[in-house]
């Protein structure tokens, strides 16, 4: 049986085309993964920070609750730890609200 060098050359290169399909595929799928990865790992990072914050927040609220207790006056602490509060709560629960939307869809 005589096979002349371009039916060679064919069955040579099926195999070989099929075989670099299956990587190609196999390696979009690593990289999808990997960038839905590194998305939920920012959120987490996200997520982490403004926890942090809220209870600095909540410390600061609570420290100057203390001290106009203490002396009796509501001062401008107060004020402005109230007004961090409020900050870092609206700040967490639009990222929250967001989170929760990106993962309905």
């Amino acid at each position: 049986m005589l096979i002349d060098v371009t039916t060679f050359l064919i069955f040579m290169g099926v195999p070989s085309a099929v075989t670099a399909f299956c990587f190609w595929a196999i390696q979009r799928n690593i990289n999808k993964r990997d960038a839905s990865r590194d998305e939920t790992d920012n959120a987490r990072r996200k997520n982490e920070i403004l926890l942090i914050k809220c209870v600095g927040a909540s410390l600061a609220l609570g420290e100057a609750t203390g001290m106009a207790l203490k002396s009796g006056t509501c001062n401008g602490e107060m004020s402005k730890a109230l007004e961090y509060a409020r900050q870092v709560k609206h700040e967490q629960k639009d990222f929250l609200t967001e989170q929760g939307i990106n993962n309905l869809f």
